[in-house]
């Protein structure tokens, strides 16, 4: 039974950092229609920044205030100098164009923080919670990833469904022409996409990091994760990438605790084929009525 227990809230907070990430991926798609290969190293670079902070001396939240200001940013610099110019030509450019970034981004970090291992430091305990004589695999700060994500994922929520902004960024997303004859500042919309974007992601290579070892490559695997979590809940759904998080979370943590951590890999693949094969748009994707 401790096992059990231990298993199911290690898979919970894992899948809740897979669910970070993938909430990264549902906004820029909701916002821009383009799939960001190039999430995972931009956020790594502002965890290095927020590591930076924290490591001249200034508190944890000064550094983690740092990372999200410099995620914003940064988004914005990479839609309007790299991607503006490849915005309504093929698909197939912005997808080649961000993987083209996740490579040069990776190159620049280790220029200019290095390829060694880093300590990152966490605001809350690392240590499991005490029940009775026994300690369960949750800690401070596996909470405090819980909230943050549920957090996120409820203002991601809001943005979409109940302000004229998120309305804005939606329909410059699936008809750009049509939104700038009704108005709507597209060029704006989808920097504002991608500097969102930008921020979420930043806030999940914090939480990744959180009381473990950085370096530029500490995210990869996330993001293959992540981006399984997302395609597993739908990328049109905020709520789709936090259970689709959980869903993987939970079962690679189980395959890993009782089957063997060298199957982990095949049981995401094929929970991702499993999903394409029966409902190819995601758990909570919509129908879509079409007139002929």
């Amino acid at each position: 039974m401790q096992q059990l227990i231990n298993t199911a809230l290690g898979g919970l907070t894992l899948g809740m950092v897979y669910a970070a990430f993938a909430l990264a991926l549902v906004l820029i798609w909701r916002s821009t229609r383009v799939v960001n290969f190039a999430q995972a190293p931009m956020a790594m670079v502002t965890t290095f920044i927020a590591l930076v902070v924290i490591d001249a001396g200034y508190s944890y939240w000064l550094g983690f205030a740092a990372a999200l200001v410099a995620g914003l940013v940064l988004g914005a610099f990479i839609e309007r100098v790299v991607v503006r110019p490849v915005e309504g030509k093929a698909e197939i450019n912005a997808v080649i164009l961000t993987l083209g970034l996740f490579i040069v981004l990776h190159a620049l970090a280790a220029v200019v923080f290095g390829n060694e291992y880093r300590s990152f430091p966490a605001p809350f305990g690392i240590r499991g919670f005490e029940v009775g004589d026994r300690t369960i695999a949750l800690t401070g700060f596996g909470v405090f990833t819980i909230g943050a994500v549920l957090v996120v994922m409820a203002l991601l929520v809001a943005l979409f469904r109940y302000t004229d902004v998120g309305l804005r960024m939606r329909a410059a997303a699936f008809n750009a022409e049509v939104a700038r004859l009704l108005g709507v500042r597209v060029g704006r919309m989808m920097t504002l996409g991608w500097a969102l974007a930008s921020l979420v992601g930043s806030l999940a290579g914090l939480l990744i990091a959180g009381g473990s070892l950085v370096h530029p490559g500490y995210m990869d695997s996330v993001v293959v994760f992540g981006f399984v979590a997302a395609v597993l809940g739908g990328l049109d759904s905020p709520v789709g990438a936090v259970v689709g998080g959980l869903v993987l979370g939970l079962s690679l943590s189980f395959v890993s605790g009782y089957v063997g951590s060298q199957l982990v890999a095949l049981a995401a693949l094929l929970i991702l084929m499993l999903v394409l094969t029966l409902r190819p748009g995601g758990l909570f994707s919509s129908a879509h009525a079409r007139r002929v």
